[in-house]
């Protein structure tokens, strides 16, 4: 036996399968409201394989504090330890903004069209108002940390445009309508390369910002941001390196997503939460 295994055919092995899936659902199933369910649950079910344990994957409506709400968003990354509520209601799961991570569009094909509403979707859920508040670490108190950008992608099955089409079309989306990373699983995966201005969010813990002032620092990234780059995959390794990328994003760009402030939400039943013990 083989002490030694070959990462090349296991990772090709997975695409192969989510390749077969994916088409499966799509020349099977003909009524196209359970064609595109299908296609959500079968990304939802992979990621939710594959991703660490931390990591809520579903499809979900994004809420905020004031009442807004998001379009219906088919796939969304999101934690439950520092936004420990989750409404589900009617078979919809309700999340509040400040648990995000990553937002998704699913569709069959990566086109202009879809790409436009990937963008209008991404742009809905980054647009509502986010809380931040202090916590608890191991014994000690911390002041409200730096809200943190949001992922927003596009996954299909395949692709019929060339790269500098697709590349046109990424482009023109500005500010919060702006996409990070997408997978057509049969052609290819790709990031986009932004130059940016991290630095806006590292700010002294004792500055104490509104809530106010913490969203437009996000408003002012995503709005400041503009494309250097993109990159594409080659095809025969297109879904690994979108995991990886996406991985890399979460744990490394990302991190943890601050900490709601629950109170914010309890004045839309006027209750008033005691923070002492």
């Amino acid at each position: 036996m083989s002490d030694k295994i070959n990462l090349r055919k296991l990772f090709g092995g997975l695409q192969a399968q989510m390749i077969a899936q994916l088409n499966t659902n799509r020349e099977f199933i003909e009524h196209p409201g359970s064609k595109g369910d299908s296609l959500e649950n079968t990304w939802i079910e992979w990621l939710r394989t594959y991703l660490p344990n931390r990591y809520c994957v579903d499809k979900a409506i994004v809420i905020d504090s004031k009442g807004q709400l998001s379009h219906q968003i088919d796939l969304v990354i999101y934690d439950q330890t520092y936004t420990p509520f989750v409404f589900k209601q009617n078979g919809i799961f309700y999340i509040p903004a400040e648990g995000v991570y990553a937002v998704f569009e699913v569709k069959p094909d990566l086109d202009k069209g879809n790409i436009i509403y990937a963008g209008d979707k991404i742009e809905s859920v980054r647009k509502l108002f986010r809380t931040t508040t202090k916590i608890i670490d191991r014994g000690k108190p911390y002041n409200p940390r730096a809200l943190t950008k949001i992922l927003g992608g596009i996954l299909t099955i395949e692709t019929l445009i060339k790269d500098p089409t697709i590349e046109t079309h990424l482009k023109s989306l500005k500010g919060l309508k702006s996409i990070d990373i997408g997978c057509a699983v049969k052609n290819k995966s790709f990031y986009v390369n932004y130059i940016k201005d991290d630095s806006i969010f590292n700010f002294d813990r004792d500055a104490n910002l509104t809530f106010e002032e913490h969203n437009d620092l996000v408003l002012e990234f995503y709005n400041k941001r503009k494309v250097k780059n993109i990159e594409f995959s080659k095809k025969n390794n297109s879904l690994v390196t979108f995991f990886l990328q996406l991985t890399r994003y979460l744990q490394q760009s990302i991190g943890t997503v601050a900490a709601i402030d629950l109170s914010e939400y309890a004045k839309a039943i006027n209750f008033e939460i005691d923070e002492e013990i």
